[in-house]
């Protein structure tokens, strides 16, 4: 009886042992003292080093396992620690640090100290430390928020001061400067030297003073001798050695291309094209807008939109590595068109069962990468990929300029303090031997090939190869030869101004490769961190996508995007045409829009006449309940046949205000798309309706990326 009770005790003590060491996801939401929420809050696990930053609507979602003790921190608030016990929901409110205040009145363009109790009111005294103004601010006022300026070497890091929802340009209060008012990106050229002291001004005392404009709050800045005083907006620019961003970037390249147009299934019955997982274009259009500048027109790719965001679709349950998901729905643009959403979810393979890894990083370390949203951004972002890495895996460092050499022999995953130590040491100088740096990695990567394993170059450049193989046609033939060794290839670009994004493209399309555009440190952790499984592990290869349209049902229809990625039917079956590759976890989004039989449209062009020796449709058989059929063909990531599959469409669709979250957010995207190239395929180009469809669509946004996508619209009205 003893005995038994021993082993009952012990078998307790081991349920609670396991239950402890269970890793689970902590959610909740981090709000100030009034219970509004905050972004941007850093949630760290002490115990793991994990971490991780609160979205737009204050939430965040981080690992942990009972015991573990999280902290809760953010400028200008007293930072809060949490013990992990049973709940896996942890609400906090943090309190400002009032330590660092003192009260001033700020009167029409100076400071007067106030006798009275209002809290309105806030200073931030300058110590005298070599920052910039706006770091000047920085953990000085309570609800300031700054954020990290890394990414952006042309555009000053936005400051919101509390009370105002997201850090976004809408956002950004009103400068004043030596009674001067200036622009953001003047205010933070100001030499800290210079600073005699820094106010800040909020809520209904700014608009008092200068009105509607500081409903964002006012930020006060006196220089010693008033050394600014009275200039004028190009005499400010011209003292602070402020060159104008141009309206449109002049040195930047991207390949033309024409939007697709409808065409009918009776002499195009069939439609064939590669799938696209790379969402570059999304953040280079991001950059943009952020910057207030034009969006090039061929700098849209709308597939690449909509992938950039992940959608609900199902794990696959069979022996293939991804599901299929359809869904037909209204037409948001055009009232007399459908909507046929074609999802793909990639199998979720656990991270200790993915295979050994053989990377090379091929660096471009060329005098036209020293800016800082380059070089410094490039290291800081392979950086958070080196933290994903295992003892199993192994890294190379390539560098290229004049001449291509490699600065660190394939290294092991474990040995990160080394690894990381050798890109803390590149500096960028010289001209950009790119064809000489993709021959070295290849080379290195060969050479330490593992069998079933995961070999991969990963080249971060801004795309500016001028040495040796420099056109477009030559790279195309480089990294075609180099495909055959099984290698794949990562493109991160970097930068603006002569960033080369066809380049870029070229390699990824031709190279067994995806392609992502890094314009800042979060987008770094969200592709090389958060997705790392699905950015740097493919499930499969050579995926290509087959439609035949039911022409008793389907009047005409249009691939939405993919210009660069539609092959030829015969392409389908052909082995030796490479397609586009599936990551772990992956998810992929096409989208058609059909003009259904019977239907009027202003956008079918004129039919052809009946076919006297082509029979393109079985009239002995209806087929009314069947919309298309769609066939997938892919090889795993080391073989060399294709697999096919085969699904049929029904001809059943809803009503948009029925369809699900992802059929009205991946349309709300595309149609944002369709808008910024001017296309001449819609009827309503309204952002207030794009942003009234994205935000019923909104949901499962963890991270805020959809709520961002929503500001977008908003700014680019």
């Amino acid at each position: 009886m003893k005995s038994l009770k021993l082993i009952s005790s012990a078998i307790a003590m081991l349920i609670c042992f396991v239950s402890m060491a269970q890793e689970r996801t902590i959610t909740g939401i981090i709000s100030d003292e009034t219970k509004q929420p905050l972004p941007g809050v850093t949630v760290i696990n002490q115990t793991t080093k994990a971490n991780t930053y609160t979205n737009f609507d204050g939430q965040y979602s981080i690992q942990a396992k009972t015991g573990d003790m999280l902290v809760f921190s953010f400028i200008g608030y007293k930072s809060q620690s949490q013990k992990i016990q049973n709940s896996n929901i942890i609400n906090i409110k943090l309190l400002p640090d009032n330590q660092t205040l003192s009260e001033v009145v700020v009167v029409g363009y100076g400071t007067a100290h106030s006798e009275y109790e209002d809290r309105s009111y806030a200073r931030a005294e300058r110590k005298r430390e070599k920052k910039d103004a706006k770091q000047a601010l920085k953990g000085k006022v309570a609800g300031i928020q700054t954020q990290n300026s890394i990414a952006y070497s042309a555009m000053p890091a936005p400051i919101a001061i509390r009370g105002n929802a997201t850090i976004s340009p809408k956002n950004e209060p009103m400068y004043i400067v030596d009674g001067v008012k200036v622009k953001a990106n003047q205010m933070a050229k100001i030499n800290p030297n210079d600073i005699d002291n820094v106010s800040v001004l909020k809520d209904q005392a700014a608009t008092s003073i200068y009105g509607n404009k500081a409903s964002n709050g006012v930020v006060v800045i006196s220089t010693k001798n008033e050394i600014y005083k009275n200039l004028s907006e190009k005499e400010l620019d011209k003292k602070l050695n402020i060159m104008p961003i141009p309206t449109e970037p002049t040195q930047e390249d991207y390949d033309a291309f024409v939007e697709n147009a409808f065409e009918s299934p009776k002499t195009a019955p069939l439609s064939t094209f590669s799938i696209d997982v790379d969402n570059a274009s999304y953040t280079n259009i991001r950059r943009f807008l952020n910057n207030g500048q034009k969006v090039p027109k061929d700098a849209v790719r709308v597939e690449e939109m909509v992938n950039f965001f992940k959608y609900t679709y199902p794990q696959p349950k069979n022996e293939h590595p991804f599901s299929i998901n359809t869904e037909v729905s209204d037409s948001p643009w055009n009232s007399n068109s459908k909507i046929l959403k074609i999802g793909l979810q990639g199998k979720n393979i656990p991270t200790e069962d993915l295979p050994a890894s053989n990377l090379v990083f091929l660096i471009d370390v060329s005098g036209s990468m020293e800016d800082m949203n380059k070089l410094p951004l490039l290291k800081q972002s392979l950086k958070i990929l080196v933290n994903e890495l295992r003892s199993k895996d192994k890294v190379a460092i390539v560098v290229y300029a004049g001449a291509a050499g490699m600065v660190l022999p394939p290294t092991s995953g474990d040995e990160k303090k080394t690894i990381i130590n050798a890109l803390d040491n590149l500096q960028a100088g010289g001209s950009t031997a790119g064809g000489a740096g993709i021959e070295l990695a290849y080379k290195i990567a060969t050479e330490n090939f593992i069998k079933s394993g995961n070999n991969r170059v990963i080249l971060a450049t801004d795309g500016d190869f001028n040495v040796g193989s420099s056109s477009n046609s030559d790279m195309e033939k480089l990294i075609e030869e180099k495909r055959k060794t099984g290698v794949f290839l990562t493109c991160l670009g970097y930068g603006m101004g002569n960033y080369k994004d066809s380049k870029m493209e070229i390699l990824a399309d031709k190279g067994n490769g995806n392609y992502a555009y890094i314009d800042n440190i979060q987008e770094a952790n969200r592709f090389l961190g958060k997705e790392f499984k699905g950015s740097m592990f493919a499930i499969a290869k050579d995926v290509k996508i087959q439609i035949e349209f039911n022409p008793k049902q389907v009047q005409a229809y249009r691939l939405i995007g993919y210009e660069n990625r539609k092959l030829r039917p015969e392409d389908f079956k052909n082995d030796a045409i490479d397609a586009g590759e599936l990551g772990s976890n992956h998810t992929v989004t096409a989208l058609y829009e059909i003009i259904p039989t019977g239907v009027k449209s202003d956008y079918l062009a004129e039919q052809p006449d009946a076919l006297k020796y082509t029979k393109t449709e079985n009239s002995s058989t209806n087929y009314s309940n069947e919309l298309a059929t769609i066939k997938f063909r892919y090889k795993k990531p080391d073989g060399d046949e294709s697999i096919e599959m085969v699904q049929v469409i029904e001809n059943k669709s809803v009503i948009l205000e029925k369809a699900s979250d992802d059929m009205k957010f991946s349309s709300a995207v595309a149609w944002f798309g369709l808008k910024l190239r001017d296309s001449k395929l819609i009827a309503d180009k309204s952002s207030k309706e794009i942003i009234k469809l994205a935000k019923q669509g909104n949901s499962n946004d963890g991270e805020g990326y959809k709520a961002e996508f929503i500001r977008l619209v908003e700014t680019s009205k």
